[in-house]
């Protein structure tokens, strides 16, 4: 694509798409593992992953033959039939989820999370009557930008232009029991957590603090839903980031990478959750289509094995020895690094959008989460080779 070619993408987005991002002036064309191209032929080193999406990076062999036969043979038919893929994915999930017996499929986290919401209330309505709907949620959380979402998304700057939200949510402190217990009451249906937060700057929760809150919901009867949108699916060297604590939920919500790239998302829940949603209480039109399904299926067998996971582990090993390395040359610079596997966030004295900039200038790209963190969130495929390539550039990028 010609120079002028690229000004006219980026003249139409301007022109004809609501400007809710802020992007870079250049046009993205194609991508191979975990490098991305632009139209001028520029190469990128890709830590943002479609937003911790594109788990099995670009051009997969196994997904881009998954979509092509699925395709080719059933796209959508709307959920008044049954198809085969949707089932099957369903499946696994299920047999790889303990406590959590069933699935409703989704097209979003958003999507996912108000329907997580509504469940956890029709749930406590059923079995204690009206009255039962606040909703605990915390500092840091991000769990969407639809309104039900928003009411459990703590920073003003997504909710306080929307207001008023949903009501019934209230807000505890991450990693603080004394804080959540303050908050409980015997009108409180659900607590809402991400195990490691995303946005809210790649906090990771306490096992003992995990433990506390699954206490707090079985006294006061409140389901406790784990929002896994981010950090599930391998992100933390293990298929579910609860899963060290030993914690079960009562509700979990996937999206971002469970179909590679396709528009998906999942609540598991259990079976006692289950008993309380009919015929009638919910829906959608897209979720659970035949190609999304098919191609999640794929994503999930691959993700799943242990060779996969123990990869994962063995280049968050590495990530985070040479994320050590770099906090300990540039300390002026580096103030924490925090998160878990491949999910990792680092938090500068500096701001971060500037150190993003350049770094995207020298052929790597990086999210931000907040003012002064950078996050970083590559596909699961990168190799060590690639860790040393990124950190090589965010060293120059910092100094």
């Amino acid at each position: 694509m010609s120079t002028d070619a690229t000004a006219g993408v980026i003249q139409a987005d301007h022109e004809y798409i609501l400007q809710t991002y802020v992007k870079p002036d250049f046009v993205l064309e194609r991508g191979e593992g975990v490098y991305l191209f632009d139209t001028e032929g520029r190469r990128y080193l890709d830590f943002v992953a479609g937003i911790a999406v594109n788990a099995l990076g670009y051009g997969d062999p196994e997904v881009t033959s998954a979509i092509a036969e699925q395709a080719a043979r059933l796209i959508h038919v709307s959920n008044l039939y049954h198809t085969a893929p949707a089932g099957e994915l369903a499946r696994l999930l299920v047999e790889h989820s303990p406590g959590l017996d069933r699935v409703f499929f989704g097209n979003s986290g958003a999507e996912v999370i108000e329907g997580s919401l509504k469940f956890a209330r029709r749930y406590a309505r059923e079995h204690y009557g009206e009255g039962k709907t606040a909703i605990v949620a915390f500092d840091g959380s991000f769990h969407g930008r639809t309104m039900g979402a928003l009411a459990v998304t703590a920073r003003e700057k997504y909710r306080e232009p929307f207001m008023p939200v949903m009501p019934g949510g209230r807000f505890a402190t991450y990693n603080d029991l004394a804080s959540v217990e303050a908050v409980m009451g015997d009108d409180v249906c659900a607590v809402i957590l991400e195990p490691v937060q995303g946005e809210g700057g790649l906090r990771v929760a306490d096992t003992a603090f995990l433990q506390g809150v699954r206490e707090l919901c079985d006294r006061y009867h409140a389901l406790l839903i784990f929002d896994e949108i981010q950090c599930g699916m391998g992100r933390t060297g293990t298929l579910w980031a609860h899963e060290p604590s030993g914690v079960r939920p009562d509700l979990m919500t996937l999206a971002k990478p469970l179909a590679g790239g396709l528009p998906i998302g999942a609540i598991l829940l259990g079976q006692q959750v289950a008993d309380t949603i009919h015929v009638g209480d919910h829906g959608t039109t897209f979720g659970g289509n035949p190609l999304a399904t098919a191609v999640g299926s794929v994503v999930f067998k691959r993700i799943n094995d242990p060779a996969f996971l123990s990869h994962v582990r063995e280049v968050s090993s590495y990530l985070d020895e040479s994320l050590q390395d770099l906090a300990a040359d540039l300390p002026g610079q580096v103030r924490e690094l925090r998160g878990r596997g491949l999910m990792r966030g680092v938090q500068l004295n500096v701001p971060a959008a500037p150190v993003r900039e350049i770094a995207q200038q020298q052929g790597l790209l990086v999210a931000t989460a907040g003012d002064d963190i950078l996050r970083l969130v590559p596909p699961l495929i990168t190799e060590t080779a690639h860790i040393d390539e990124a950190l090589t550039i965010l060293r120059r990028a910092l100094v």
